[in-house]
């Protein structure tokens, strides 16, 4: 099993990596995808402190951030939208 993902960003995240559309992230949970991205990105966490939603193979996950990451899903990250 991979824990390799690539990482899908919405254009207000793409300055902060050089412009990249996507990014290839090891981690194995969502909070380990933002750990990693802090880590590695730390312009992001402003951003991810904020609120980001992630979108797991077309669903899209707002607080549950111990959700594993499945192997060769389409991974992407996107702004948290508020309401209900």
């Amino acid at each position: 099993m991979s824990d390799t993902h690539i990482i899908h960003l919405w254009g207000a995240l793409r300055p902060l990596v050089g412009g990249a559309l996507f990014l290839t992230v090891k981690a194995t949970t969502i909070r380990g995808l933002f750990r990693t991205l802090v880590e590695l990105h730390p312009g992001m966490e402003a951003h991810i402190k904020r609120g980001v939603a992630v979108s797991i193979g077309g669903k899209i996950y707002r607080d549950q951030w111990d959700t594993p990451l499945p192997e060769c899903a389409e991974i992407y990250l996107l702004p948290r939208v508020p309401g209900g």
